[in-house]
């Protein structure tokens, strides 16, 4: 792990530990073994304010290249649970990829379970998306 934890901006971290709170009702194991996974890192994790969050670590609407020892590679965006869309490779934080990649930088590799099994996965290149601000603003309206 290239900075030795998981790294979350604060308002993120907020928003996310509140998501979490609310999302016992996944509809199977696989994704609250992954969402259970998720909460015990983010105890280790360091929290930072905006300006420190180095560019190259997954966050929301990051848009991630990720390459998995199996052989296949996939581009894809990590977004909040209302945002996700799979045609368009947008998938939510609350699903076992997007746990498993939110916080990690390019050039980590994860070991993580899958649904399909156990799988490593690379991650090859991470682009921040412009679209932050919508997310920050939409962190407190609930």
């Amino acid at each position: 792990m290239k900075y030795g934890s998981l790294i979350l901006e604060k308002k993120e971290y907020v928003y996310l530990k509140r998501i979490l709170n609310v999302s016992g009702y996944a509809e199977d194991f696989e994704t609250q073994k992954s969402l259970q996974r998720l909460s015990e890192e983010l105890r280790n994790a360091q929290i930072v304010d905006e300006q420190e969050m180095p560019e190259d670590v997954i966050r929301f609407n990051s848009k991630i290249m990720v390459y998995s020892e199996n052989g296949w590679e996939r581009t894809l965006q990590l977004v909040i649970p209302s945002e996700k869309d799979t045609k368009q490779d947008k998938i939510s934080i609350l699903t076992p990829m997007g746990a498993a990649l939110f916080g990690y930088s390019q050039g980590d590799t994860i070991e993580w379970d899958f649904p399909s099994g156990k799988q490593q996965i690379r991650i090859v290149t991470v682009t921040q998306n412009e679209k932050k601000k919508k997310i920050e603003t939409s962190f407190y309206k609930n």
